[in-house]
């Protein structure tokens, strides 16, 4: 099964700490990350998106990034 997470930061800037610490927490879990922002003239939002794709279903980590951030998955078989 594979399980890809979406998380939406708001405040990229403000809490780029908290979430990477959350993901080197779970990093044997992580497969791919991706992280996507748009930016404009040069200069990036404070806004984005990171796609995570997960070797093991990994609910404490769904669980832990949903308590700071907005967060959909989707599982595959």
């Amino acid at each position: 099964m594979t399980t890809i997470i979406g998380v939406k930061l708001t405040d990229r800037a403000e809490s780029s700490l908290e979430f990477q610490q959350i993901l080197t927490k779970y990093g044997c879990s992580i497969r791919t990350r991706i992280g996507l922002h748009h930016s404009e003239n040069g200069v990036c939002t404070n806004n984005g998106i990171v796609l995570l794709d997960l070797s093991e279903d990994a609910p404490e980590l769904i669980k832990e990034l949903s308590s700071h951030w907005e967060v959909q998955t989707m599982k595959f078989d």
